[in-house]
């Protein structure tokens, strides 16, 4: 059984809730394992045994969070070369553009010589002030059917093997 490996950090919720509607998504219709964790737990052990992942992170100060880059810190290394080709994609949760995040997850994703698979998903909240980046968020139901459709689109990828 093929499996899909989620990590994800979410400060405000947004992110946890994009994370978690992929993982419905990919459960709903295909048979696969979906591993659901939390960054500040993901370890390289769970990447070296994953045949595919999601990234999901806010996006902080234009960048991927401080425990989203802990989880690439603590993981680069032990599975450099043992993953190579394997499929990703991203979901990112921000507050203007998200674009600098994809960036990076992108360089990092390039050095595990991993392979994109589908355009990250980005769900941009509109937060600038400090009230509203802090608060908690509501991620909207027609972007939460984006987060599932990927989850299901690459739970087939990997069920009927394109992935």
């Amino acid at each position: 059984m093929k499996t899909l490996l989620v990590v994800y950090h979410s400060m405000t919720g947004g992110t946890e809730q994009m994370a978690r509607a992929l993982v419905a998504g990919a459960a709903a219709e295909y048979v696969i394992k979906t591993r659901l964790f939390h960054a500040s737990v993901a370890g390289p052990t769970d990447v070296i045994e994953a045949d595919a992942y999601v990234f999901a992170t806010p996006e902080n100060l234009a960048a991927i969070s401080g425990l989203m880059k802990d989880f690439f810190d603590r993981c680069y290394y032990p599975a450099l070369e043992r993953i190579n080709g394997r499929p990703y994609a991203a979901l990112i949760c921000a507050g203007s553009d998200g674009q600098n995040a994809v960036r990076q997850i992108d360089r990092i994703a390039t050095g595990w010589r991993l392979r994109p698979v589908a355009q990250p998903v980005i769900v941009c909240t509109h937060a600038q002030t400090p009230e509203a980046i802090l608060s908690p968020k509501t991620i909207s139901a027609t972007d939460l059917a984006r987060c599932r459709e990927l989850g299901a689109t690459l739970a087939a990828g990997l069920a009927i093997g394109v992935f």
